[in-house]
């Protein structure tokens, strides 16, 4: 467990007037709740192997917590390798289309990352915000959700100085892998119970007709007795994936599970590990899903990599 909470808190191994004056912005924009939701529901096929990224994107360090941009040029990700500003750093790699090999990662530099931890980055379906896990001055705890505003959903580049989530959603423990599916936006939290050799569990902020976030609660149906980590919901909000090393991971080690739901409300199931081949003896952990439901991203820790934990993707058909 503390080695993958070591993970996630990324230690392994201005417009006038500020961002004050830019607060409107973070605010989810438009309806709330959405018809896509629907007895209709896409259904998908079972998952692919998954394949390595590579040794253009991962490296010989830690390389963890992946998140496609919404038409899927951009590939987000957590890494501690050497050049950064602190103990890990968030970078951005391009590619020209979907079928073409990804560039080299860069920086996305010091408006977004410090000298402590910056890990777990999530945007938003419309791209202009970017959520992610810092433990930067401000933070009310060992590690808060931040959010970044772009006015341009295409320029990796364009991101603003970060705001605090606030109390609602952070807390004086630690938060880290956060998805957000209006209304509701899903964190992994240890608020319970902070400290940290303590086990993450997940919780949920349903945000109000006014954009405010409600205070998080437990989602018990998702959570275990273990360390139940990174949160990510499929675009219909129906479906949802999480890693945890919770009594049925192989080997007590972290495994990627899914929960189902009817609907925006309704409870979730409880979750079922992936199995084989997505999951293996080793830690298979903090996954997220692409914007179509077809990419499942997660970082692993199994042999034949570029580095100590790489990224690595999986894909489904409609």
């Amino acid at each position: 467990m503390k080695v993958i909470r070591l993970l996630v808190c990324g230690v392994a191994c201005t417009l006038m007037g500020g961002c004050e004056a830019r607060t409107d912005a973070f605010l989810p924009q438009g309806p709330l709740l959405t018809d896509e939701v629907s007895a209709g529901a896409d259904h998908f096929s079972n998952w692919s192997a998954p394949i390595n990224l590579g040794p253009v994107v991962n490296s010989a360090f830690t390389d963890f917590t992946p998140e496609l941009s919404p038409e899927g040029l951009s590939l987000y990700f957590s890494s501690n390798r050497p050049g950064g500003f602190g103990a890990t750093d968030l970078y951005v790699s391009r590619r020209s289309g979907p079928d073409q090999p990804w560039g080299p990662p860069v920086n996305l530099g010091a408006v977004i990352n410090t000298s402590g931890r910056e890990a777990a980055p999530h945007i938003s379906r419309d791209g202009h915000r970017l959520y992610f896990g810092s433990g930067r001055p401000g933070a009310s705890g060992t590690t808060d959700i931040w959010v970044s505003w772009r006015s341009d959903p295409n320029d990796d580049f364009a991101w603003e100085a970060p705001v605090n989530l606030g109390p609602q959603v952070n807390s004086p423990g630690f938060e880290g892998g956060v998805t957000l599916r209006l209304p509701e936006l899903y964190v992994a939290s240890d608020r319970a119970d902070p400290g940290p050799d303590h086990p993450l569990h997940i919780y949920l902020s349903v945000i109000g007709p006014d954009g405010a976030f409600g205070p998080a609660v437990l989602v018990p149906e998702l959570s275990s007795e273990g360390n139940d980590l990174r949160p990510t919901i499929r675009f219909d909000g129906r479906e949802l994936f999480l890693s945890s090393n919770r009594a049925g991971s192989a080997g007590g080690s972290q495994d990627i599970w899914v929960s189902t739901r009817r609907a925006f409300g309704a409870p979730w199931t409880t979750p079922i590990n992936l199995g084989a081949p997505v999951n293996t003896e080793f830690n298979d952990v903090q996954p997220s899903l692409s914007a179509d439901g077809r990419i499942l991203l997660f970082a692993s820790d199994r042999p034949g990599g570029s580095g100590g934990v790489d990224l690595y993707m999986a894909t489904r058909a409609r």
